[in-house]
């Protein structure tokens, strides 16, 4: 905003401030026209750098101002240019996507104004649902990839109690009960909390029989509002989202959630798991032309109301680091002040649909939303409240880094259907989608509930081929395994670490099925869809070299620092802990 004592710059002036800021070299999302003194200027171009794409960006507004159509625009580009995207349709109105719009006269005058060259299109776009909440494909994480963390946001746990039921997950974790759906974590939970358990639950320091009982009321009342499809395998790779179709173009990955309304936590928390996943996953890789991704949270308020410091933190620090890992995320919300401090100060990309001011807290929100902006020649108190639908005031990062001059815009067009594809349209495309194969059947193995209980019952399908088995489990209480089996485990966590960690393929054998261990007192698991490996490291190899002339004692003490190690190289920012990774 302009201070008081400067003198007014002319039309011609502002115009010209927007172009110099705006003519970038490289490949750009084009945004659209600047409006300057009521007038359209398509001279005076709108765009983003598409390098610049994972340096986040925030789209805000009241409801009704454009923002899905917003999002719809720039996913379009995006795909376009090569760029997988990940959306969350919560109106259902993003499935259009996969529908090439028709024109009409209103359109072509619109997009005259605009200087825009339109053309109906359709798009690649591939139909997701929450553990089969919908039509789409089905996406399902185990609860030991899922984390204590979002758990414990889903359960609206206080920080004691999420303190407690991290501790009930290294438990877990140490002794090889695999959680992979809500039955599973209900089950060492009751064993922690019996008569037989109550050893192992004094072991665990900090965590009391009755918060474990408080944790087990809110897991069962998950099971009562039928959560627990949302867990189980087979695990949805999130390494899906980053697919390109066969004509080059980035494919949109659009995640319906018809009932938002009655889980909104449990959506938006699940997103954040995607994302997290993604970060755990993906590789450094520094400054890109492009990104390998762009990742939209929609109703981006719900992530941070009455969110822990745990998650908040979590959060920030995912946001800040998976830049770096060629990830955009884009924010979609109300307004700016629905996202914390440490998140808005990262998001350098800013799209802000018009705000209303009818009461005293919408008047506090404006002027909130103002002082992020930089200095302007527009008066953004009264822009900001009389911008049309299908505007915004857009600044974003430019090429070197700085930001661009403030710019009312009049936004682009779509150029699919701006609503929902047909019903059978979507049916087809999730029939002949490659996931289906893959993700289509749910998939019950062996795990923590059945080790508990005695009670192995068969796998009810195969999701993809597995790993080999994994070697004898650990019985509850042990703090290693046996060993038998100690060779294999340093072998496979070696290759482990050289494939995942170390980045580079394994040069180490498989083992032969012979070297396998004999099972432990717990039923054997089938190898299910990404099996769980031992822990032993990179000290295994020490223990390797120095056990046989120091003797058995420094080796067992070498690979107990080595299960430690794998444990703390596995467990993400939100205590999330892929099966693919362990």
């Amino acid at each position: 905003m302009r201070m008081a004592n400067e003198p007014i710059a002319t039309t011609a002036e502002r115009l010209a401030t927007i172009q110099q800021g705006y003519a970038l070299e490289g490949a750009t999302i084009e945004l659209g026209a600047a409006i300057v003194d009521g007038e359209i200027h398509k001279e005076a171009q709108v765009r983003l750098p598409l390098a610049m794409m994972n340096r986040h960006g925030l789209v805000a507004g009241a409801t009704g101002t454009g923002k899905t159509v917003t999002l719809h625009m720039i996913a379009e580009q995006l795909s376009t240019a090569g760029v997988p995207v990940f959306l969350a349709d919560i109106k259902g109105d993003l499935s259009g996507l996969a529908t090439a719009a028709t024109g009409s006269e209103k359109l072509s005058a619109r997009t005259e104004a605009l200087g825009q060259q339109w053309q109906g299109k359709n798009f690649p776009v591939e139909f997701l649902s929450l553990g089969g909440d919908g039509n789409g494909i089905p996406v399902r994480a185990t609860i030991t990839s899922f984390g204590p963390i979002l758990l414990s946001r889903i359960m609206d746990l206080n920080e004691t109690q999420e303190s407690s039921l991290q501790l009930i997950f290294h438990f877990a974790d140490k002794n090889n009960l695999e959680l992979i759906d809500l039955k599973d974590l209900r089950a060492v939970i009751q064993f922690l909390t019996s008569d037989e358990g109550k050893e192992q639950l004094e072991d665990l320091g900090g965590l009391s029989k009755a918060t474990a009982g408080v944790i087990l009321r809110e897991l069962v009342g998950l099971e009562a509002q039928g959560m627990e499809k949302f867990f189980g395998e087979p695990e949805f790779d999130t390494a899906e989202l980053l697919r390109t179709a066969p004509d080059g173009r980035g494919v949109i990955s659009c995640l319906e959630l018809p009932t938002l309304q009655t889980k909104p936590l449990l959506f938006s928390t699940f997103l954040m798991w995607l994302l997290a996943d993604l970060f755990e996953d993906l590789p450094e890789a520094g400054d890109l032309d492009k990104p390998k991704l762009v990742f939209f949270l929609d109703e981006a308020h719900l992530l941070f109301s009455d969110a822990s410091k745990a998650f908040l933190e979590a959060i920030t620090t995912t946001v800040r680091l998976i830049r770096s890992k060629g990830v955009g995320i884009f924010f979609v919300t109300q307004t700016p002040k629905d996202v914390p401090v440490d998140v808005l100060g990262q998001l350098a990309n800013r799209v802000q649909h018009a705000l209303r001011a009818f009461t005293p807290e919408d008047a506090k929100a404006l002027k909130a939303t103002v002082s992020t902006f930089p200095v302007s020649d527009y008066d953004l108190e009264e822009t900001l409240t009389s911008a049309g639908i299908g505007e915004a005031v857009i600044t974003v990062m430019n090429e070197k880094g700085a930001p661009t001059p403030v710019a009312l815009t009049r936004l682009r067009a779509p150029e699919s259907v701006m609503g929902p594809s047909t019903d059978d349209l979507v049916r087809s495309t999730v029939a002949s989608s490659s996931l289906l194969v893959k993700y289509g059947t749910a998939v019950d193995n062996v795990s923590a509930y059945e080790k508990l209980t005695s009670k192995a019952a068969p796998t009810t399908g195969d999701a993809a081929p597995g790993l080999p088995p994994v070697p004898g489990s650990v019985p509850v209480g042990s703090a290693s395994g046996g060993s038998a089996g100690a060779p294999y485990d340093i072998d496979a966590e070696a290759r482990r670490i050289e494939e995942e960690i170390l980045g580079r393929p394994s040069s180490r054998p498989a083992p032969a099925p012979s070297s396998f261990p004999e099972p432990s007192s717990f039923p054997p698991a089938p190898a299910p869809q990404q099996a769980s490996r031992q822990d032993g490291g990179m000290f295994g190899d020490l223990a390797g070299a120095l056990g046989g002339a120091l003797g058995g004692g420094l080796k067992s003490m070498v690979r107990s620092m080595g299960t430690q190690l794998g444990r703390d190289l596995v467990r993400g920012v939100f205590g999330t802990s892929s099966r693919r990774r362990r």
